[in-house]
């Protein structure tokens, strides 16, 4: 690219939108990206971009709509503002449990959201540890997916920890619970679960031993917080020594901060993906940040070189 390299963010997270700034070395884009009185969104650049590679950091957190929109109008500013590629950075993209049609007469949300920020212009999308990878394909532009994995093992591994047991919450998350445990060097066991209605879940069945290990609950996402903490529960009574869970997404949506503070886990880790309530760290919940790993995504990108070392 022979354009200048710019940040812009909408509102819904600022903090790793600098974080992310702060590794290139770079100060966000000054823009307007608010509310007009009759609750319409206003968005308004105020840095020339002619030319210029452009990214913008917004993760879909709540309000996901709201969010979704400030997207989808800055996508388009920058478009009719002339910069020469636009890169939208979505930390966490919203609707991805929406990937697939569960009963009849229903939408496929995902896919819907894909084609709103295509069609409104985006050249290509940089992403973190989608809940469905199949909604990759349904962007018909590049998709950039990065994984936290490596950055959670990272962490667990400096704390020497020792007879860990890395527990999958549910079948679908296997292959991503078994790729953490090779990492950190750790044994697996799985929970069966069923769902009897959205965002209810019921375990049914273990495998694996977790009697006398510590246990690390690995997924992509923590919604209501009931999964984990049932799992949790399930893994005390199978004789675990200690639970603690981590994910790279902590939505936390309902009850769920005060859920997890009531549960039986140690300590619930998550990345910056989406910004902690201000109750988190009563529940034990803490944070790791996604910056540097995203600055190095945004820096290759840029300057048209090979993504395929971050996803080692």
């Amino acid at each position: 690219m022979d354009g200048r390299l710019q940040i812009f963010t909408g509102n819904a997270n600022i903090p790793l939108a600098r974080s992310i700034a702060s590794h290139l070395n770079l100060n966000l884009g000054r823009a307007i990206v608010g509310v007009f009185k009759n609750g319409e969104t206003r968005v308004q650049l105020e840095e020339n971009v002619r030319g210029s590679d452009v990214f913008i950091v917004q993760s879909l957190t709540t309000p996901v709509d709201h969010h979704l929109m400030e997207l989808l109008l800055m996508i388009d500013a920058l478009r009719r503002a002339s910069a020469q590629r636009v890169t939208a950075v979505i930390p966490y993209y919203g609707y991805a449990k929406q990937e697939k049609k569960t009963t009849g007469r229903e939408p496929i949300s995902a896919k819907l959201v894909a084609n709103l920020i295509a069609t409104a212009g985006a050249d290509r999308v940089l992403t973190m540890d989608l809940h469905a990878p199949a909604i990759e394909g349904f962007f018909d532009i590049p998709v950039d997916h990065l994984q936290a994995g490596p950055l959670i093992a990272d962490h667990f591994r400096s704390r020497n920890m020792k007879n860990v047991v890395v527990v999958s919450p549910d079948a679908g998350g296997v292959g991503r619970a078994n790729k953490f445990r090779e990492r950190i060097g750790a044994s697996l066991a799985i929970i069966a679960k069923q769902r009897p209605a959205p965002d209810v879940s019921e375990v049914v069945e273990m495998v694996g031993d977790v009697a006398g290990k510590h246990a690390v609950i690995f997924d992509d996402m923590i919604s209501t917080g009931g999964t984990l903490a049932e799992a949790a529960k399930t893994l005390k009574e199978r004789g675990a020594i200690s639970v603690v869970a981590c994910a790279t997404h902590g939505i936390f949506a309902g009850n769920a901060v005060e859920l997890l503070g009531d549960s039986v886990m140690e300590e619930v880790l998550v990345t910056d993906t989406i910004p902690l309530p201000a109750e988190a760290s009563a529940a034990r919940i803490a944070q790791i940040s996604v910056a540097s790993l995203f600055a190095e995504a945004i820096i290759r990108i840029h300057k048209d070189l090979s993504l395929s070392a971050l996803f080692s």
